[in-house]
């Protein structure tokens, strides 16, 4: 039966709402924070990609939170996704979570409390009575400030059923329009989902008037099954990050969500707004943004994705691709052309191929990107795709610069002390380093830290290559800690001591702005 939802008007039946919440969730995890600049390039990636909902942030949690969302409602004024803004129940986080959003063209507020046995006892201290007053009155508050309302039981999973009830049907006749249930931890399985969300829309009142949420992190592996098991029992909106990412072992991934929805469109009939062309290249940008890379075997967009090696595979992909590819690499972005460009193809031929590439850049970026791409195409024989994508992910990320590296120079060998020369420039100020290490990179570092004296922990210190060969370009990812703050930082280039140093820099410029910003309150969170 098709539902009238403020947002969205009439839906049909097997139209699948895809929330994204890599912004928020996904940005809970260690080390991926982002900056306002990332943040707002992010979200515009994933309006490009046709999510539907984009939790944008919590708020309440910073005022760099609370900047970031509203900059984000403010770039969706006129058109794009539903901008969210997450709250707990107090009148303080739904407040700011409503100033926040009111740019937004389209705005929900989402609040949750914990409904599980366990968490009321231990972390909210409370009685279930309690809770379910709580419920009533977050709502009641957040709907004066909008029609579209999510609300979630966090923890949900766990959560004894007859009490879930309850606290879905005074969030339905509190004017929720969404109704989510968590699996926080990780907990459920399969038919666990598809239990909960049958007997949900079975027995509370209301439940044929709202959208249904699913929300599934990954502790045991089983986000996106217990997702696909939710939508099966009738969930409508799926709740998932760009790659997986989130607290712990992340949320349900929306590339393998979207996928498996489209792949196994026989099974689970439904549609969705997903622009699955351009999958792989919102998982790269996100990837150059935070500075982790996904595994190789990463389903959909891992490098090992579409490539096989055994014999018997190989014979059956040449004789028919779908032998052993259940989708094609390009309907999720990936292409086997090479970028047939040398040092005398010009500007007009660069743009042209970024722009099929997916990318849209100003015209400074443009410069400096075709500037290094010169560089590059001087000392690579055959430039991929990939390098350009990892050049230009690379240059784009680098806006706002306070720190720039300007020059290195490093002399190492067999049986001599390492030593690197380097030259920054600081807010328009020319610094220069000079110091010896263990290594080639160890004394980079060190001069680095001469040039512009700083102290840090350096947690992770990481190299892969971009494409194969003795010429591929390396990316390098560093991370750095202060003070309990992580940071990381990424540089490509097909010198692994220039990458190592351009990460540095990076990370660097990355710390500087995290040190503006303050700390959010220790909470936790669907």
């Amino acid at each position: 039966m098709a539902i009238n939802h403020p947002s969205f008007g009439t839906l049909a039946e097997d139209r699948i709402i895809i929330f994204d919440t890599t912004l928020r969730d996904g940005e809970q995890s260690p080390g991926f924070s982002m900056n306002l600049d990332e943040k707002l390039r992010m979200a515009e990636a994933l309006a490009d990609l046709g999510v539907d909902v984009m939790e944008a942030g919590f708020p309440i949690a910073s005022m760099g939170d609370f900047e970031s969302v509203e900059a984000i409602a403010k770039r969706f004024a006129k058109e794009g996704p539903v901008v969210c803004g997450l709250a707990r129940t107090s009148s303080a986080d739904i407040l700011r979570a409503a100033e926040a959003i009111k740019p937004a063209a389209r705005r929900r507020i989402h609040t949750f409390v914990s409904t599980s046995p366990l968490h009321m006892r231990v972390k909210l201290r409370m009685e279930p009575e309690a809770v379910l007053e709580l419920v009533t009155a977050s709502v009641s508050l957040a709907r004066q400030h909008t029609d579209d309302v999510e609300w979630s039981a966090e923890d949900g999973t766990r959560t004894e059923h007859e009490f879930l009830c309850r606290c879905v049907e005074a969030a339905i006749k509190a004017g929720a329009t969404t109704i989510n249930i968590p699996d926080t931890v990780g907990y459920a399985v399969p038919e666990d989902m598809a239990f909960i969300f049958n007997m949900l829309r079975e027995r509370v009142p209301g439940a044929d008037g709202v959208i249904f949420s699913t929300h599934n992190h990954n502790d045991l592996g089983l986000a996106v099954a217990n997702t696909l098991a939710a939508i099966r029992a009738g969930a409508r909106q799926v709740e998932c990050t760009i790659n997986g990412i989130g607290e712990r072992a992340g949320n349900a991934s929306l590339e393998e969500a979207v996928m498996a929805l489209r792949t196994r469109h026989d099974a689970i009939p439904t549609t969705n707004s997903i622009v699955t062309t351009k999958l792989l290249k919102v998982s790269k940008l996100l990837a150059a943004t935070t500075g982790f890379d996904v595994q190789p075997n990463k389903a959909i967009v891992g490098r090992n994705a579409f490539a096989h090696e055994s014999g018997i595979h190989q014979d059956g992909v040449l004789k028919d691709a779908s032998t052993y590819e259940i989708m094609t690499p390009e309907s999720v972005g990936w292409t086997t052309n090479s970028l047939v460009l040398g040092k005398h193809s010009g500007r007009a031929a660069f743009r042209d191929r970024l722009k099929s590439l997916g990318y849209e850049i100003g015209d400074n970026q443009l410069n400096d990107a075709f500037k290094r791409f010169k560089d590059l195409a001087d000392r690579k024989k055959v430039v991929y795709d990939e390098d350009i994508a990892a050049l230009v992910d690379d240059e784009v990320g680098r806006t706002n610069e306070t720190i720039r590296l300007t020059g290195l120079n490093v002399s190492t060998g067999m049986g001599t002390k390492p030593m690197a020369t380097i030259t920054l420039e600081v807010d328009g100020e020319r610094r220069d380093g000079m110091a010896i290490g263990d290594g080639a990179v160890d004394a980079t570092f060190n001069a680095l830290r001469q040039a512009y004296p700083h102290e840090v922990n350096l947690k992770l210190y990481a190299v892969q290559s971009v494409t194969g060969g003795t010429d591929a370009q390396a990316r390098v990812t560093v991370r750095f800690e202060e003070k309990g703050k992580l940071v990381d930082g990424q540089g490509a280039d097909t010198c692994t001591i220039v990458a190592s140093a351009r990460a540095y820099v990076h990370a660097l410029n990355k710390l500087l702005v995290k040190r503006e910003r303050t700390e959010p309150p220790a909470v936790l969170r669907a």
